[in-house]
Protein backbone atom coordinates (compact mmCIF):
# COMPACT_ATOMS: atom_id res chain seq x y z
CA UNK A 1 0.00 0.00 0.00
CA UNK A 2 1.33 3.30 -1.10
CA UNK A 3 0.16 6.51 1.03
CA UNK A 4 0.40 10.33 0.10
CA UNK A 5 -0.39 12.83 2.54
CA UNK A 6 -1.13 16.69 1.61
CA UNK A 7 -1.96 19.10 4.99
CA UNK A 8 -4.27 22.02 5.24
CA UNK A 9 -5.27 23.75 8.27
CA UNK A 10 -8.47 21.94 9.06
CA UNK A 11 -6.98 18.21 8.65
CA UNK A 12 -4.59 15.99 6.68
CA UNK A 13 -5.31 14.08 3.75
CA UNK A 14 -3.74 10.82 3.14
CA UNK A 15 -4.78 8.47 -0.42
CA UNK A 16 -4.40 5.02 -0.54
CA UNK A 17 -3.83 2.94 -2.49
CA UNK A 18 -4.88 -1.17 -2.42
CA UNK A 19 -2.59 -3.62 -4.70
CA UNK A 20 -4.32 -6.34 -6.25
CA UNK A 21 -4.20 -9.83 -4.01
CA UNK A 22 -4.90 -13.15 -5.69
CA UNK A 23 -7.56 -15.51 -3.89
CA UNK A 24 -5.47 -18.07 -1.88
CA UNK A 25 -5.68 -21.33 -3.60
CA UNK A 26 -6.75 -24.50 -1.56
CA UNK A 27 -2.94 -25.49 -0.39
CA UNK A 28 -2.89 -22.28 0.77
CA UNK A 29 -5.94 -21.92 2.55
CA UNK A 30 -5.61 -25.43 4.27
CA UNK A 31 -2.65 -23.88 6.04
CA UNK A 32 -3.62 -21.37 6.79
CA UNK A 33 -6.94 -22.36 8.91
CA UNK A 34 -4.45 -25.18 10.65
CA UNK A 35 -1.59 -22.56 11.61
CA UNK A 36 -4.65 -19.97 12.93
CA UNK A 37 -6.11 -23.20 14.79
CA UNK A 38 -2.46 -24.42 16.40
CA UNK A 39 -1.12 -20.86 17.01
CA UNK A 40 -4.36 -19.00 17.66
CA UNK A 41 -5.16 -20.22 21.07
CA UNK A 42 -1.42 -19.42 22.29
CA UNK A 43 -1.41 -15.65 20.91
CA UNK A 44 -4.57 -15.61 23.36
CA UNK A 45 -3.47 -17.31 26.03
CA UNK A 46 -0.14 -14.41 25.62
CA UNK A 47 -2.92 -11.38 25.41
CA UNK A 48 -4.44 -12.85 28.82
CA UNK A 49 -1.68 -11.81 30.99
CA UNK A 50 -1.74 -8.13 29.54
CA UNK A 51 -4.21 -5.86 30.64
CA UNK A 52 -6.64 -5.69 27.20
CA UNK A 53 -9.86 -5.06 26.44
CA UNK A 54 -12.84 -7.82 24.70
CA UNK A 55 -11.05 -11.50 26.13
CA UNK A 56 -14.95 -12.03 27.92
CA UNK A 57 -16.75 -11.12 24.26
CA UNK A 58 -13.90 -13.21 23.20
CA UNK A 59 -15.05 -16.08 25.15
CA UNK A 60 -18.90 -15.35 24.08
CA UNK A 61 -17.98 -16.12 20.22
CA UNK A 62 -16.07 -19.23 21.25
CA UNK A 63 -18.97 -20.20 22.74
CA UNK A 64 -21.28 -19.00 19.51
CA UNK A 65 -18.73 -21.36 17.53
CA UNK A 66 -19.30 -24.20 19.65
CA UNK A 67 -22.84 -23.81 19.39
CA UNK A 68 -22.74 -23.57 15.17
CA UNK A 69 -20.43 -26.66 15.18
CA UNK A 70 -23.16 -29.02 16.44
CA UNK A 71 -25.59 -26.84 14.01
CA UNK A 72 -24.21 -26.97 10.75
CA UNK A 73 -27.78 -27.65 9.12
CA UNK A 74 -28.38 -23.94 10.37
CA UNK A 75 -26.23 -22.87 7.31
CA UNK A 76 -23.31 -20.60 8.77
CA UNK A 77 -20.84 -21.30 6.68
CA UNK A 78 -17.65 -23.31 7.76
CA UNK A 79 -15.05 -20.32 7.58
CA UNK A 80 -17.67 -18.05 9.76
CA UNK A 81 -17.57 -20.63 12.51
CA UNK A 82 -13.56 -21.06 12.12
CA UNK A 83 -13.37 -17.28 12.46
CA UNK A 84 -15.66 -17.19 15.34
CA UNK A 85 -13.83 -19.40 17.32
CA UNK A 86 -10.33 -18.67 16.35
CA UNK A 87 -10.28 -14.84 15.49
CA UNK A 88 -13.62 -13.23 15.81
CA UNK A 89 -12.43 -9.45 15.91
CA UNK A 90 -9.23 -7.98 14.57
CA UNK A 91 -7.21 -4.65 15.64
CA UNK A 92 -9.61 -2.48 17.58
CA UNK A 93 -12.77 -4.26 17.51
CA UNK A 94 -11.41 -5.85 20.68
CA UNK A 95 -11.88 -2.55 22.52
CA UNK A 96 -15.31 -1.74 20.93
CA UNK A 97 -16.98 -4.50 21.44
CA UNK A 98 -15.51 -4.86 24.60
CA UNK A 99 -16.77 -1.12 25.55
CA UNK A 100 -20.22 -1.23 23.84
CA UNK A 101 -20.83 -4.72 25.50
CA UNK A 102 -20.17 -3.67 28.95
CA UNK A 103 -21.98 -0.36 28.20
CA UNK A 104 -25.36 -2.10 27.30
CA UNK A 105 -25.32 -5.04 29.68
CA UNK A 106 -27.12 -2.97 32.49
CA UNK A 107 -29.50 -1.22 30.02
CA UNK A 108 -33.03 -1.87 29.39
CA UNK A 109 -34.04 -2.21 26.31
CA UNK A 110 -37.04 -3.13 23.89
CA UNK A 111 -36.41 -1.77 20.86
CA UNK A 112 -33.00 -1.91 19.44
CA UNK A 113 -31.51 -0.14 15.99
CA UNK A 114 -27.99 -0.75 14.84
CA UNK A 115 -26.63 1.31 11.70
CA UNK A 116 -24.39 -0.97 9.95
CA UNK A 117 -21.91 -2.02 12.76
CA UNK A 118 -19.63 -5.05 12.50
CA UNK A 119 -22.69 -8.28 12.56
CA UNK A 120 -21.17 -9.56 15.61
CA UNK A 121 -22.07 -7.34 18.01
CA UNK A 122 -25.82 -6.67 17.09
CA UNK A 123 -25.65 -10.06 16.65
CA UNK A 124 -24.88 -10.95 20.02
CA UNK A 125 -26.76 -8.30 21.43
CA UNK A 126 -30.20 -10.47 19.92
CA UNK A 127 -28.77 -13.72 20.69
CA UNK A 128 -27.97 -12.70 24.99
CA UNK A 129 -31.41 -10.11 25.05
CA UNK A 130 -34.34 -12.91 23.67
CA UNK A 131 -36.98 -9.46 24.94
CA UNK A 132 -35.32 -7.25 22.54
CA UNK A 133 -36.88 -6.51 19.18
CA UNK A 134 -34.17 -5.31 16.29
CA UNK A 135 -33.62 -3.78 13.34
CA UNK A 136 -30.30 -3.70 11.68
CA UNK A 137 -29.48 -1.25 8.52
CA UNK A 138 -26.74 -2.19 5.79
CA UNK A 139 -26.76 -0.86 2.15
CA UNK A 140 -23.93 -3.93 1.45
CA UNK A 141 -26.66 -6.44 0.25
CA UNK A 142 -23.99 -9.12 0.12
CA UNK A 143 -23.32 -8.11 4.18
CA UNK A 144 -27.35 -7.95 4.61
CA UNK A 145 -27.16 -11.73 3.06
CA UNK A 146 -24.86 -12.93 5.42
CA UNK A 147 -26.29 -11.30 8.58
CA UNK A 148 -29.85 -13.11 7.31
CA UNK A 149 -28.16 -16.21 8.54
CA UNK A 150 -26.71 -15.28 11.15
CA UNK A 151 -30.22 -13.91 12.33
CA UNK A 152 -31.48 -17.32 11.86
CA UNK A 153 -28.60 -18.79 13.61
CA UNK A 154 -29.64 -17.41 16.65
CA UNK A 155 -33.10 -17.80 15.96
CA UNK A 156 -33.78 -14.46 16.06
CA UNK A 157 -35.86 -14.02 12.41
CA UNK A 158 -39.32 -13.69 14.13
CA UNK A 159 -37.88 -10.37 16.12
CA UNK A 160 -35.07 -9.00 13.69
CA UNK A 161 -35.75 -7.16 10.68
CA UNK A 162 -32.89 -6.47 8.19
CA UNK A 163 -32.96 -3.31 6.01
CA UNK A 164 -30.40 -2.63 3.02
CA UNK A 165 -30.70 0.86 3.22
CA UNK A 166 -28.68 4.44 4.03
CA UNK A 167 -29.57 5.89 7.56
CA UNK A 168 -31.43 8.63 5.71
CA UNK A 169 -33.46 6.57 4.43
CA UNK A 170 -34.70 4.08 7.24
CA UNK A 171 -38.68 3.80 6.94
CA UNK A 172 -38.69 4.59 11.12
CA UNK A 173 -40.87 7.22 12.68
CA UNK A 174 -38.85 9.72 15.33
CA UNK A 175 -38.34 8.38 18.89
CA UNK A 176 -38.79 4.79 17.90
CA UNK A 177 -35.89 3.41 19.72
CA UNK A 178 -34.55 2.49 23.28
CA UNK A 179 -30.85 1.90 22.02
CA UNK A 180 -29.07 2.84 18.62
CA UNK A 181 -25.73 1.75 18.37
CA UNK A 182 -23.15 2.09 15.45
CA UNK A 183 -19.63 0.99 15.54
CA UNK A 184 -16.85 2.36 13.31
CA UNK A 185 -19.66 3.12 10.68
CA UNK A 186 -20.25 7.49 10.88
CA UNK A 187 -16.34 7.56 9.74
CA UNK A 188 -17.51 6.63 6.39
CA UNK A 189 -19.87 8.82 5.99
CA UNK A 190 -19.04 12.16 4.03
CA UNK A 191 -22.37 13.86 5.37
CA UNK A 192 -21.75 12.49 8.82
CA UNK A 193 -23.61 15.90 10.67
CA UNK A 194 -26.87 14.91 8.74
CA UNK A 195 -26.14 11.33 9.64
CA UNK A 196 -25.81 11.43 13.37
CA UNK A 197 -29.06 13.79 13.15
CA UNK A 198 -31.10 11.19 11.23
CA UNK A 199 -30.22 8.70 13.88
CA UNK A 200 -30.56 11.44 17.52
CA UNK A 201 -33.80 11.93 15.74
CA UNK A 202 -34.96 7.46 15.87
CA UNK A 203 -33.71 7.49 19.76
CA UNK A 204 -36.71 8.04 21.94
CA UNK A 205 -36.04 10.56 25.34
CA UNK A 206 -34.17 8.94 28.24
CA UNK A 207 -32.79 6.59 25.21
CA UNK A 208 -28.78 5.56 24.86
CA UNK A 209 -26.73 5.98 21.97
CA UNK A 210 -23.39 4.00 21.62
CA UNK A 211 -21.15 5.28 19.34
CA UNK A 212 -17.50 4.69 17.97
CA UNK A 213 -14.88 6.13 15.43
CA UNK A 214 -11.54 6.48 14.78
CA UNK A 215 -10.02 9.61 16.65
CA UNK A 216 -6.76 11.16 16.78
CA UNK A 217 -5.02 14.56 18.23
CA UNK A 218 -5.35 15.80 14.53
CA UNK A 219 -8.21 15.39 12.59
CA UNK A 220 -7.42 13.21 9.31
CA UNK A 221 -9.18 12.53 5.56
CA UNK A 222 -8.33 9.23 4.06
CA UNK A 223 -9.19 8.62 0.58
CA UNK A 224 -8.87 5.04 -0.96
CA UNK A 225 -8.87 3.79 -4.77
CA UNK A 226 -11.27 0.91 -4.41
CA UNK A 227 -15.15 0.49 -4.19
CA UNK A 228 -16.04 -1.10 -1.50
CA UNK A 229 -19.25 -0.84 -1.29
CA UNK A 230 -20.22 0.53 -4.43
CA UNK A 231 -21.72 3.91 -2.79
CA UNK A 232 -19.82 6.64 -3.38
CA UNK A 233 -18.58 8.06 -6.40
CA UNK A 234 -14.31 9.04 -7.22
CA UNK A 235 -13.03 12.90 -7.26
CA UNK A 236 -11.37 13.73 -9.39
CA UNK A 237 -7.90 12.45 -8.25
CA UNK A 238 -9.44 9.00 -9.16
CA UNK A 239 -10.21 7.99 -5.20
CA UNK A 240 -12.97 7.77 -2.86
CA UNK A 241 -13.74 9.27 0.61
CA UNK A 242 -12.80 6.08 3.36
CA UNK A 243 -12.73 7.36 6.31
CA UNK A 244 -12.66 10.66 8.79
CA UNK A 245 -10.29 10.75 11.91
CA UNK A 246 -12.18 13.17 14.47
CA UNK A 247 -10.01 15.15 16.57
CA UNK A 248 -11.65 17.05 19.56
CA UNK A 249 -12.71 19.81 17.16
CA UNK A 250 -14.41 17.33 14.55
CA UNK A 251 -16.05 15.92 17.50
CA UNK A 252 -17.60 19.06 18.78
CA UNK A 253 -18.50 20.20 15.23
CA UNK A 254 -19.48 17.48 13.85
CA UNK A 255 -21.12 14.85 16.56
CA UNK A 256 -21.82 16.98 19.95
CA UNK A 257 -23.31 19.94 18.21
CA UNK A 258 -26.04 17.69 17.75
CA UNK A 259 -26.01 15.04 20.79
CA UNK A 260 -24.86 17.21 23.36
CA UNK A 261 -21.40 16.16 25.14
CA UNK A 262 -21.55 12.82 25.75
CA UNK A 263 -21.93 11.31 29.30
CA UNK A 264 -19.13 8.68 29.32
CA UNK A 265 -16.13 8.41 27.13
CA UNK A 266 -13.68 5.94 26.46
CA UNK A 267 -10.52 6.15 24.54
CA UNK A 268 -7.84 3.42 22.71
CA UNK A 269 -5.31 4.25 20.60
CA UNK A 270 -1.69 2.86 19.40
CA UNK A 271 1.72 3.35 21.16
CA UNK A 272 3.52 4.18 18.60
CA UNK A 273 2.15 6.31 15.84
CA UNK A 274 1.99 4.33 12.30
CA UNK A 275 1.84 1.15 13.98
CA UNK A 276 -2.07 0.71 13.45
CA UNK A 277 -1.61 2.02 9.29
CA UNK A 278 1.13 -0.20 8.86
CA UNK A 279 -0.87 -3.20 10.33
CA UNK A 280 -3.49 -2.27 8.16
CA UNK A 281 -1.82 -2.03 5.16
CA UNK A 282 0.10 -5.58 5.82
CA UNK A 283 -3.67 -6.81 5.54
CA UNK A 284 -4.26 -5.21 2.57
CA UNK A 285 -1.28 -6.49 0.73
CA UNK A 286 -0.38 -10.25 2.86
CA UNK A 287 -2.35 -13.01 1.76
CA UNK A 288 -1.20 -14.83 4.96
CA UNK A 289 -2.00 -12.17 7.19
CA UNK A 290 -1.65 -13.58 10.69
CA UNK A 291 -4.49 -12.49 12.02
CA UNK A 292 -4.59 -14.89 15.15
CA UNK A 293 -1.99 -12.74 16.24
CA UNK A 294 -4.24 -9.71 16.94
CA UNK A 295 -5.06 -10.08 20.74
CA UNK A 296 -1.43 -10.22 21.61
CA UNK A 297 -0.92 -6.83 19.38
CA UNK A 298 -3.76 -5.37 20.96
CA UNK A 299 -2.31 -6.26 24.61
CA UNK A 300 1.37 -5.05 23.73
CA UNK A 301 0.93 -2.43 21.14
CA UNK A 302 -2.06 -0.09 22.51
CA UNK A 303 -3.36 1.54 25.40
CA UNK A 304 -5.71 3.67 27.00
CA UNK A 305 -5.68 7.19 27.15
CA UNK A 306 -7.52 9.77 29.23
CA UNK A 307 -7.55 12.69 26.23
CA UNK A 308 -7.44 12.98 22.10
CA UNK A 309 -4.65 15.06 23.03
CA UNK A 310 -2.49 12.31 24.44
CA UNK A 311 -2.63 10.10 21.35
CA UNK A 312 0.40 9.62 19.36
CA UNK A 313 -1.26 7.97 16.30
CA UNK A 314 -4.61 6.59 15.41
CA UNK A 315 -6.79 5.33 18.28
CA UNK A 316 -10.39 5.04 18.78
CA UNK A 317 -12.98 6.80 20.54
CA UNK A 318 -16.22 5.16 21.98
CA UNK A 319 -18.78 7.71 23.05
CA UNK A 320 -22.17 7.26 24.96
CA UNK A 321 -25.21 9.93 25.25
CA UNK A 322 -28.35 9.80 26.82
CA UNK A 323 -31.03 11.98 24.93
CA UNK A 324 -32.30 14.40 27.20
CA UNK A 325 -36.28 13.91 28.30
Amino acid sequence: MSTAEVHNSESSKSFIHVPFRPKRTLVGNTKHVIKGIALGPIYMLLAAFSPMPGLRFRANCFALGIRALFRLRRRLSLSAIFHLLFMPMDSTRYFEFDVVWKWLAPHPMRRYLDVSSPRLMPVSLLDSRPDVVADLINPDSQDLTESRRWVDFIDARDRCQLHGCLISDAPFAPDTFDVITSISVLEHIPEDSIAIKRIWNLLRPGGVLVLTVPCMARASEHYIDQNKWGILEKNSTGYIFWQRLYDESHLQQRIYSVTGQPDRVSIFGEKRAGSMSSNAARKRSDLDYPYWREPYMIATEFQYFDRLEDLPGEGVIALYFVKKQ
